[in-house]
């Protein structure tokens, strides 16, 4: 058997099985078991690895970025025990959501370190889907470009694949990691030309887009790499290219896009509703300011521990109907931003939890270099800010797994992958 699964087997499955995730991400809504058979697919790799070659590695992952992000699952698993016993099934159907958190960093904590060629084609798979995707939008934009700038003034979204806010996500996280590689690595002039035409697309695509989440991380990124440049490399030159290219892509985008500039134009719009308390039922951001007003008064009575995950729904619909008769049932909503959400499930305690166990991973890889780490985390952080992108199945994934394969780029087993950047 060991001679039959060997380490270069075994990594070239695990790559493979990566790879089912990272395709999963786009066709969860055709094809919905695809990240699970991924995520299981390099556990068993995983498992395999660990049986039969662990004991020969010189140098082994450090368990505790690992043990940290499991702290996630079991934060939710322990959630059981506030659960009323009629809301079980809902109870279990998130921890199934949630088991990624203990699959996963499991799986990449006895896997060793990945060849740098497979991390290499693993971005550059991710990216190419978010291309592939990005392109498909545009030209269903164009088909019904009339009827789709007309969606933008009542705060919808045109289609995409996946949902319009992961998606947003996944854009800016496939320029920084096209820009990384541009910049880090020794790749053929072709590759780097396709790279390079990838950003343009993606940039020009976010902004035709015009989701909220998505602008804001992508702009973040911008002042990263801006802040980067300036303070570590020193480049000041480039850094004022880098800036004035970020207002030359707004300025344009606002000119060319009508999808922008009514996006604008909504949100405006959205803002001036705010105290009015019907404009929950057709604004999007109203909607969401009263969420939180809802969630406020749930954690008030319930500041510690929470109510359960599982038992959200109801709780929260008791302070709407109380509160803000209103609001119509159809438009009660979760609070839009992870740390509230959290708070609700599982009070103060559980957030405190949370964060440590999530961002513990970025506090390990300090100081090393990890530009896409860094990036995803800010990505996500962003995102939690006003989303709960971590109770969607592709959310989750999408988050957990570039942490992930980030963190395999620095782990103690880089020598053993040849020279070169790895990305990270």
């Amino acid at each position: 058997m060991k001679s039959l699964l060997t380490v270069p087997r075994l990594t070239g499955a695990a790559a493979i099985f990566c790879s089912f995730i990272i395709i999963g991400l786009f066709v969860a809504n055709f094809f919905r078991i695809l990240p699970s058979i991924g995520i299981i697919g390099v556990t068993l790799t995983a498992f395999c690895y660990a049986t039969l070659h662990r004991s020969e590695q010189p140098m082994r992952n450090d368990w505790r970025m690992y043990a940290a992000l499991v702290g996630v699952f079991v934060l939710h698993a322990a959630g059981g025990f506030i659960t009323e016993q009629s809301n079980m099934k809902e109870y279990i159907r998130d921890v199934v959501l949630q088991s990624p958190f203990l699959l996963l960093p499991l799986a990449f904590w006895l896997l060793p370190a990945l060849p740098s060629r497979y991390l290499k084609l693993l971005w550059i798979l991710f990216i190419s889907c978010v291309v592939v995707s990005a392109l498909l939008s545009t030209s269903n934009y164009l088909l019904h470009a009339t009827e789709i700038n007309d969606m933008y003034l009542r705060s919808k979204i045109m289609p995409t694949e996946p949902d319009h806010i992961r998606f947003s996500l996944m854009v800016t996280l496939a320029t920084a990691a096209a820009l990384a590689l541009l910049a880090f690595d020794n790749l053929d002039k072709q590759i780097r030309s396709l790279l390079l035409v990838a950003v343009v697309l993606l940039a020009l695509f976010q902004h035709l887009l015009a989701v909220r989440s998505g602008l804001v991380t992508f702009y973040a990124v911008g002042i990263l790499i801006i802040g980067w440049l300036v303070v570590r490399a020193r480049q000041y030159q480039r850094a004022a290219i880098v800036g004035a290219t970020l207002v030359l892509l707004l300025v344009v985008s606002y000119m060319s896009f009508p999808t922008f500039r009514n996006k604008f134009v909504n949100t405006q719009a959205d803002l001036g509703e705010v105290k009015n308390v019907d404009a929950a039922n057709n604004y999007s951001l109203v909607a969401r300011v009263y969420s939180y007003k809802v969630a406020a008064k749930v954690i008030k009575a319930n500041p510690l521990v929470g109510v359960s995950k599982a038992d959200m729904t109801q709780e929260l619909a008791v302070h709407y109907r109380t509160d803000y008769p209103s609001i119509r049932e159809e438009s009660y909503i979760m609070p839009h931003n992870q740390f509230i959400y959290l708070a609700v499930a599982f009070g103060l305690v559980g957030v405190l939890l949370f964060t440590l166990s999530f961002y513990y991973p970025l506090l390990w890889a300090w100081p090393r270099f990890a530009p896409l780490l860094i990036v995803q985390y800010t990505i996500v952080s962003l995102s939690f800010l006003v989303e709960y992108t971590l109770e969607t199945q592709v959310g989750l994934t999408y988050s957990l797994f570039f942490i992930l394969l980030a963190l395999n780029g620095i782990t103690s087993g880089q020598q053993q992958v040849g020279k070169g950047w790895r990305p990270a």
